[in-house]
């Protein structure tokens, strides 16, 4: 029988102000020609229009990296800065983080301090970048998520890998601009040597876009770099045979299959799995216990160790005892088992409940140049176009090498070779210096007497007494011969695209082996011999009870022998009681249409009120719960229909055979409702069932229940029974025909009325019945228990 519950939920002060006019400033001017006139404006439009600049900005000048040096604009003023003004090269002294964060904030970066030093931290945490780019000096944070020291106690330089990306800033090879006011230059990008943006990946929130950019292996990024350096063509999967995958510093596993790898870098985006690593190790006592090696990028060691632990001292995994965390430099965080355990069987376990599997979404979206090569904007680009962007910078900054130090040979030779024509003459030269009347006069006899420009004359005036002697002049000559040589050198590297392109191979290469490191991360799944996460495995079969009740608090106890004993809060009622295994499912279906599955192992085990099945699932406003079934094959068999009805008379049937899975917290619908309908109920039908429908108002009819439609998915259904409007369904039940008696239905009168088709009519559905009693209202119907006649109830 099923039964409708009772719902027991429970400064403008409008004043006009004069509008202040645009006269240029407040000092009572008389608004003459100059004065600018007040103009109406859309707040809409200039929402729109300042919120976009904004956007413009965030996206531009502080989240997303640019693809060719792969920084943030924080970064690179960092990096800049410690170059450029402070000159914290590899080789030098330490100087304090406030010292390089002041230099940033006053002359480059106008934000908060707390933004630069963050950023400068995580350039030198060797677990945040795969090869950092900053070397620090004191506590600069952990894995266990311990933040840096203040930067007036921490001290930092350079690392080698950083001068990768400064050096050529000196030849001309980028192009600089104003700072924010105009009292500096900065450079727009960094002449990056290597593809740095996918060794160190990069993550950032802007307006309306994001990125998430893994990091990689140097020597296999700069491979990839060189292969489609030579052919153009090739596409990211001739590419993936080079770079095999993410390599992240905290090593790791991933699980993702290969083409699930080829798609993520074909289109930019995709999620990649990522497993902590572990092993197995002996005791001196014969046991063996669990070693964690390392753990997933980006989370935190403490909270790992945490999580394991909450799992142990709620019992959730019992074949786990303990868990140490014996870290050093190197992860190894040590579990304790029972002898029996199976290794693989608790990994798996902790792979599905805690942070030991992670998820990286990968989002590869940075700045990239557009047609105007000054200009970058957002794109979301895949593996090759990566490369091939980095490729195009690289040339254009090789070149442009090329090009400041042939413009500085031809400088230096134009001034050797005006040295080399006096030198033949030097005796004449210093007569005509000793005779003139000063160094104008000077110059001007010796450009006359001399194929000699101003430039020249000015230099050799210029010249110490000293580069007069013979080995100085020796030492003029072989430079003339020297510089000449690497200009005819340098012109004929500019004139070959491929000698150029050779140039930059040689480069990648000798940066590749510089700075090679082994792979931390291993690529290609967990293997065949992975044991697959099964829930059922973690959880000891037995027979325990599941008490609901009509206010929706759950609970599990081991038995109960009387059910008028079992504590519900106060105004509260038993709904219903299910003697079930452990291991079986348990379906709750609600007033609006939904049903929500799960083990009864999840069922909160308690000796007091239980919890509210609110906390277990998502419920939507004024959801409550109205039905429960065991989904076992021994309670429900295959095919089994279920019948729902509501109180306003409609009803359903439906399959039971999809709520045998375990649902989500949002569950999945079985029915839908009118906004202002509800289910009474739910209950298991077989063919050939009786239904007894019972109003409020005490109308009564009897039909059969395969008269009412089955649907194939969520619906209103048919009429069952017609309700007027100042009535509603109390209750239906389901019989058998040959039973005499199905229900007893009690009034507000007393009275108590057998139900059933030795006494009323069974009659086609839709109408609107026969009223037991005129001027009564139904309080309470009653399943009849008998032996082979026993009403199909839910509890």
């Amino acid at each position: 029988m099923a039964t409708r519950q009772a719902d027991t939920s429970g400064s403008d002060d409008g004043k006009k102000r004069p509008r202040r006019s645009k006269q240029g400033g407040d000092d009572g001017g008389d608004g003459g020609d100059d004065a600018i006139p007040p103009t109406d404006a859309s707040l809409v439009e200039e929402a729109k229009r300042r919120y976009l600049n904004y956007a413009v900005s965030v996206i531009t000048s502080r989240a997303l990296p640019d693809v060719r040096d792969g920084l943030k604009p924080v970064q690179r003023r960092i990096l800049y800065s410690m170059f450029q003004n402070l000159h914290l090269y590899p080789d030098a002294r330490f100087k304090k983080c406030a010292t390089i964060v002041g230099d940033v904030l006053g002359k480059y970066h106008p934000h908060g301090d707390t933004a630069a030093y963050d950023a400068l931290v995580r350039m030198a945490q060797d677990f945040s970048f795969r090869m950092p780019l900053v070397e620090g000096h004191g506590n600069f944070g952990s894995l266990d998520g311990d933040a840096a020291a203040a930067y007036r106690y921490t001290e930092a330089r350079l690392q080698k890998l950083a001068m990768e990306l400064l050096v050529e800033l000196r030849e001309g090879t980028v192009d600089f601009r104003p700072n924010y006011d105009g009292s500096q230059q900065e450079p727009i990008i960094l002449p990056a040597r290597v593809p740095q943006m996918l060794i160190n990946g990069c993550a950032g929130i802007a307006v309306g876009m994001a990125t998430n950019i893994p990091p990689h292996n140097m020597k296999e990024v700069c491979e990839a770099a060189i292969a489609l350096s030579k052919d153009r063509e090739l596409q990211t999967k001739d590419l993936m045979k080079f770079v095999k995958g993410p390599d992240f510093p905290t090593g790791g596993l991933v699980t993702n299959t290969k083409a699930e790898l080829r798609d993520i870098y074909e289109t930019g985006q995709g999620s990649i799995k990522l497993r902590g690593e572990w092993k197995t190790e002996e005791t001196k006592r014969g046991t063996t216990q669990i070693i964690i090696t390392s753990i997933p990028y980006n989370v935190t060691k403490s909270t790992l160790v945490e999580r394991i632990a909450e799992i142990i001292i709620d019992k959730k995994l019992p074949m786990l005892v303990d868990v140490r965390d014996e870290s050093t430099a190197i992860v190894r965080i040590v579990l304790e088992t029972k002898p029996e355990a199976d290794p693989a069987l608790v990994m798996s376990y902790l792979f599905k409940h805690t942070p030991m599997e992670s998820g990286f979404h990968v989002n590869m979206t940075c700045l990239v140049p557009t047609e105007n090569r000054d200009v970058a904007g957002p794109m979301r680009i895949n593996l090759r176009l990566i490369l091939g962007e980095f490729l195009d910078f690289r040339e254009e900054v090789v070149r442009r090498r090329f090009q400041f130090e042939l413009a500085a040979l031809e400088k230096r030779i134009h001034l050797l070779e005006g040295f080399k024509i006096v030198f033949n003459v030097l005796d004449e030269t210093i007569r005509i210096i000793r005779k003139s009347d000063g160094k104008a006069d000077a110059a001007e006899k010796l450009m006359a007497r001399f194929p000699l420009d101003a430039e020249q004359t000015e230099a050799i005036l210029e010249l110490k007494l000293y580069k007069l002697a013979k080995l100085e002049i020796n030492i003029i000559l072989e430079e003339l011969a020297e510089k000449r040589k690497r200009a005819k050198e340098i012109r004929g590297i500019l004139e070959s695209d491929r000698k150029l392109w050779n140039v930059i191979r040689e480069e990648l290469t000798k940066a590749a082996q510089d700075y090679a490191d082994p792979r931390r991360t291993k690529i290609g799944g967990g293997g065949g011999d992975d044991v697959e996460f099964d829930a059922e495995a973690f959880i000891v079969d037995e027979e325990v009870t599941v008490v609901l009740t009509r206010d929706g608090w759950l609970k599990r106890v081991r038995e109960i022998k009387d059910i008028g004993t079992t504590r519900v809060r106060e105004g509260d009622a038993v709904l219903g009681v299910y003697r079930g295994s452990t291991k079986e499912p348990i379906a709750i279906f609600s007033n609006q249409g939904s049903c929500y599955v799960m083990r009864i192992n999840d069922v909160p085990a308690s000796t007091g009120y239980g919890e509210p099945v609110q906390k277990l699932f998502k419920f939507r406003d004024g959801e409550r719960v109205v039905a429960a079934q065991i989904m076992s094959d021994r309670l429900v068999k295959k095919g089994q229909r279920a019948l729902a009805i509501t109180k306003a008379g409609y009803g359903l049937r439906f399959d039971l055979e999809p709520h045998r899975e375990f649902s989500t917290r949002a569950g999945r619908k079985f029915a839908r409702v009118a906004d202002d309908d509800e289910f009474v109920g739910i209950l298991p039908v077989d063919d050939g069932d009786v239904i007894v429908a019972v109003t409020r108002d005490s109308y009564m009819m009897l039909c059969k229940a395969d008269e009412v439609t089955e649907l194939q998915g969520p619906g209103r259904g048919v009429r069952v029974i017609k309700v007027a409007d100042d009535d509603e369904l109390f209750g239906f039940a389901l019989g058998r025909e040959k039973d005499k008696k199905i229900v007893m239905v009690e009034t507000d009168s007393g009275k108590t009325i057998s139900v059933g088709p030795a006494y009323y009519e069974i009659v086609g559905r839709g109408g609107r019945g026969r009223r037991l009693k005129s001027n009564v209202k139904v309080t309470r119907m009653t399943p009849v228990t008998g032996n082979a006649a026993d009403p199909k109830l839910i509890h």
